[in-house]
């Protein structure tokens, strides 16, 4: 169990600058060939390499907890009858044919109108929810959801990935990469990043060498899009997602805990699944439902010994969760090093290993 560095309240200690040319906008050329920032949390000390070269600092014994959610194609163009366009992100199905969803270019749409959805055209009614992270609801009228979204949808990439919201020829190739190669329950509309540098040769060799992999499932939401607004980090409200620790799951960690191996969660996603799963003890069971658990410096980890994550937006969550694990200062530090090194940041960027 790792004890929670000294709380930081400020929402203005977790702000870098990051020059606009280190954004990533295309994956790396294969998956494992991006780079790898390793982090002694204990020491501080650094090293870089290859992500295929993880294998250097895991032991046998170890045990990798991967996150198996499955990105849905849930990113839509539409058109109001006007001709004006939208862009939507369908978030979650409500009811039968019924998606809460994220919508821009709406500013102007009245609830209960009716638009054109895809490039056939498919007509979907749009009506406004009390949800603030899910504002919209768009009604297929009973028509196949999963059908219309695997021929019209496109990867929801995050607004910092330039894609046109209409067509992009690289839309094939965002469907892939912005996929796991262990993604096997669909319901996200954000990748476990931290994920995508994973081929089936890595986990192969990395099994090889003794270090076993166990899966846990948590989908993405719309929370991943938003920043934290709120100045003192403990009146920021976390978005809930639905998270499931199956019976195999905990029955690896417990074995990875009896070797003395370590539980090294691969992104933040399944982090957090693990962590709340656990009880203050530290003892996990199978659990499934919806998680609000907001990770920030302070919090003493239950299950996670390590984490293999990206580099994060300023002011988010997933920033606070990493300086949680590793220190403030530290992380801090880790950042500016990988800015100064040309490190790519964010979902199609490069890899960190926290230790």
């Amino acid at each position: 169990m790792i004890t929670g560095y000294v709380s930081v309240t400020e929402l203005s200690a977790f702000d870098y600058a990051l020059p606009a040319d280190r954004i990533a906008q295309e994956p790396a050329a294969t998956r494992d060939g991006s780079w790898l920032l390793v982090l002694c949390r204990r020491t501080g000390r650094r090293a870089h390499a290859r992500f295929q070269e993880i294998g250097a600092w895991l032991e046998a014994g170890d045990l990798l907890v991967v996150n198996d959610t499955r990105v849905l194609p849930a990113r839509v163009a539409a058109r109001r009858r006007t001709g004006a366009r939208l862009d939507m992100v369908l978030v979650r199905e409500v009811a039968p044919g019924r998606w809460s969803a994220l919508v821009q270019g709406a500013r102007r749409v009245k609830s209960g109108e009716t638009v054109l959805a895809g490039g056939g055209g498919q007509a979907v009614v749009l009506r406004r929810r009390p949800d603030p992270d899910a504002p919209w609801e768009v009604d297929f009228g009973g028509a196949p959801v999963a059908e219309f979204l695997a021929r019209e949808g496109r990867a929801p990439l995050p607004p910092y990935i330039a894609r046109d919201a209409v067509q992009d020829a690289r839309d094939g190739l965002d469907r892939e990469r912005y996929q796991t190669v262990f993604a096997r329950r669909p319901g996200a509309i954000a990748a476990p990043t931290a994920g995508l540098h994973f081929t089936s040769a890595l986990l192969e060799a990395l099994a090889a060498r003794g270090v076993e992999r166990t899966t846990v499932t948590l989908h993405v939401g719309p929370g991943t899009f938003l920043p934290v607004r709120c100045a003192r980090l403990e009146d920021h409200r976390m978005h809930a997602e639905l998270f499931e620790v199956s019976v195999a799951a905990v029955a690896a960690v417990e074995r990875a805990r009896a070797r003395g191996g370590r539980v090294i969660p691969v992104g933040t996603t399944s982090l957090r699944a693990l962590e709340a799963a656990a009880d203050p003890a530290g003892r996990l069971a199978p659990a499934r439902g919806w998680t609000d658990l907001f990770v920030r410096p302070g919090y003493a980890f239950r299950v996670a010994d390590g984490l293999i994550t990206n580099f994060h937006l300023p002011r988010s969550t997933l920033l606070l969760l990493v300086s949680a694990l590793a220190g403030a200062e530290l992380i801090r530090e880790a950042y500016a090093e990988a800015i100064a090194m040309n490190y790519r940041f964010y979902s199609y960027g490069d890899a960190m290993l926290i230790l």
